[in-house]
């Protein structure tokens, strides 16, 4: 199996980008980004992936979708949507994060996240510690923002990280964010990062792959 073929399965069989599973539509105005940014802060904790998703579907469900909608709601109609969800152990800290964070995205970006793209001007590592200013988001939940956001700021793009590109190399795949990119149109630049990760989650998986990757080898 060629790279081509690696990678067509791989973007077939877990091309599903964490957005798409939590229910937001990605484009670049200030409601589904703000759904991003909150997924991302759902992330960002050690909890699976399907729960912080089912969180995000949980949360925007009840009607906070955007960053004045999270901050009017109270603290406890927060921790009782991510309850809904299972999101246990993280609920109450997550709850307030979620207001402080809102409030930070009103006062400083006007509630509109393509000002923080301005900010940033371009540049990815400006954009990530513009994100690890908002509560909860440190540098893996920088990259999982961004990982996803690329797919509507292509300015980002390819944008891989650690892990992705480390299980591409696993799976003896170009394993740097231009050889990846190289393999496909920038439409499937954020699912085939998506993927990885995901390959990364799933040790059945990404045995899987690796032994039609040793094959392809052979």
């Amino acid at each position: 199996m060629d790279s081509a073929t690696l990678i067509d399965r791989l973007l077939r069989e877990h091309g599903r980008t964490y957005a798409e599973e939590a229910g937001i539509r990605l484009r670049d105005t200030p409601s589904p980004l703000y759904q991003l940014l909150v997924l991302t802060v759902l992330c960002s904790v050690r909890i699976r992936a399907d729960i912080a998703t089912a969180a995000a579907r949980e949360l925007f469900s009840a009607g906070f979708r955007t960053p004045r909608a999270m901050l009017d709601a109270s603290w406890q109609q927060r921790v009782d949507a991510l309850g809904r969800a299972h999101y246990v152990r993280y609920d109450e800290s997550t709850a307030t994060a979620l207001g402080e964070g809102a409030e930070l995205v009103l006062d400083r970006y006007r509630g509109d996240l393509r000002l923080l793209r301005e900010r940033a001007g371009g540049d990815v590592e400006e954009l990530r510690g513009l994100l690890r200013e908002v509560p909860r988001i440190g540098p893996v939940g920088a990259d999982i923002f961004c990982r996803e956001v690329q797919a509507v700021w292509p300015e980002l793009r390819p944008f891989f990280d650690e892990r992705s590109c480390a299980t591409a190399a696993g799976l003896g795949l170009p394993h740097t964010p231009a050889g990846l990119a190289r393999h496909v149109p920038p439409r499937d630049v954020a699912p085939l990062a998506a993927a990885l990760v995901r390959v990364s989650l799933s040790k059945d998986a990404e045995r899987e792959l690796r032994r039609l990757g040793e094959s392809r080898a052979a």
